[in-house]
């Protein structure tokens, strides 16, 4: 009798804690208006043309708005004429999947906390990815650029950034990433401009984190781990300004950081050519350099990682 007690009394405290655990998760969540449980919990659908977002054209997030999970970049929202907010890219895992049970149409779901955001559309030709994934406004939150939550910003240039991207994107923590060109003096440079060498950008690949997952340090270590920093405006076969090393950074934290890790690596004897630089206007790359490794389901050629910080 005292055994089966015991076994009793611990189902009962293994049941509470398991209880315990999700209603801490759910607490976690935003308490939600009827209208917005309405959609996000019951997967309804507002009124098309009536939703804050269908025409908004701010620049910065959209959040998930039960959990604040980041979902979409406000440069990869366009004008659909649906009246409802269209976006042909999501955040990476940041959106799930799941074809309805009629098979005519794929719900899209936050992937953290599972609210529902809409339904997503392929084959539709509006822009060059041919995705459109059509959002309920009421599912989401902004954060305008500058202003984020729990995000951090910061560009590294390593050479060609196809790979400094392919590394940087399997970091957990890191929310999103994106390349472009950063340092520079003329505006919206194009890829066949800035190869000229004349417009002083560096190919950087953007990266958007969440400092309570991976701190700068860690990101600042791989950047270091992944090209040769002793070198000049090159990078293996790369040549020219473009292929620069070089740190952007956007807080005084990091470039403090940044330069405690290169006073740590002269000691180890290594010439460091890497420079520390605030960042200024960054302009996103053409659409076939985002993700390049990743679409082309190959392995970077002029980048390796290296094991230097031990």
């Amino acid at each position: 009798l005292v055994m089966n007690a015991i076994k009793y009394i611990l189902v009962l405290f293994l049941i509470f804690s398991i209880n315990n655990k999700f209603a801490q998760k759910v607490m976690k969540y935003n308490k939600l208006t009827k209208e917005e449980e309405n959609v996000i919990l019951k997967k309804g659908t507002e009124y098309p043309f009536t939703g804050k977002y269908w025409d908004y054209k701010g620049n910065g997030t959209y959040v998930c708005k039960q959990c604040n999970a980041p979902l979409y970049k406000s440069d990869d929202k366009f004008d659909s004429h649906c009246g409802w907010p269209s976006f042909d890219d999501e955040i990476m895992g940041a959106v799930k999947r799941i074809p309805d049970v009629d098979g005519r149409r794929t719900e899209i779901v936050c992937a953290n906390c599972g609210g529902h955001l809409g339904h997503v559309f392929l084959g539709e030709g509006f822009t060059a990815k041919d995705t459109r994934h059509c959002v309920n406004s009421i599912s989401l939150d902004f954060i305008p650029s500058g202003k984020t939550e729990n995000m951090d910003t910061v560009y590294f240039a390593g050479g060609c950034f196809w790979g400094t991207e392919y590394f940087f994107k399997k970091v957990k923590g890191v929310i999103s990433t994106s390349v472009g060109y950063i340092g520079g003096h003329r505006k919206n440079p194009s890829y066949q401009e800035v190869c000229t060498g004349t417009t002083g950008h560096a190919e950087v690949v953007e990266v958007i984190y969440d400092p309570t997952k991976v701190n700068f340090e860690d990101l600042a270590k791989l950047f270091f781990e992944i090209h040769d920093f002793t070198q000049i405006d090159r990078q293996g076969p790369d040549i020219g300004e473009q292929y620069r090393s070089e740190i952007f950074y956007t807080k005084e934290s990091q470039k403090e950081k940044a330069n405690e890790l290169i006073n740590s690596l002269m000691r180890k004897g290594f010439e460091v050519a890497t420079e520390i630089t605030l960042a200024n206007t960054y302009y996103k790359a053409e659409g076939y350099h985002q993700d390049y490794y990743t679409k082309k389901g190959k392995q970077p050629y002029c980048h390796f990682k290296r094991e230097i910080f031990k």
